[in-house]
């Protein structure tokens, strides 16, 4: 059976990961991506960290996690004001730059 080996790295003091078909992951932590934890989270696309990032608020949601819960407030609030577009544009841009 196949199984993937990866190496770690660093750029510009991120931590991005490399599969053995040279296939670059890169790294996000769940506060960066407007979470309230470390909690990091790997993938080649933006796409596959916020699949993971949704995820794992579902997880604390359902663990009714008071800092998440706070930052899930905080997210509502750019919704609501119509920011929300642009806050994740941001967040792209600083996962494309990894």
């Amino acid at each position: 059976m196949w199984a993937k080996t990866w190496a770690c790295g660093q750029k510009r003091g991120h931590t991005f990961l490399l599969d053995n078909e040279g296939v670059s992951m890169k790294s996000m932590t769940c506060n960066q991506l407007g979470g309230a934890c470390e909690e990091v989270f790997s993938g080649e696309t933006f796409d596959d960290l916020a699949s993971q990032s949704q995820q794992h608020g579902k997880e604390m949601y359902g663990a009714n996690d008071g800092p998440h819960m706070a930052a899930m407030g905080a997210m509502m609030e750019l919704m609501k004001s119509g920011e929300m577009d642009s806050w994740m544009a941001a967040r792209k841009a600083e996962f494309e730059a990894l």
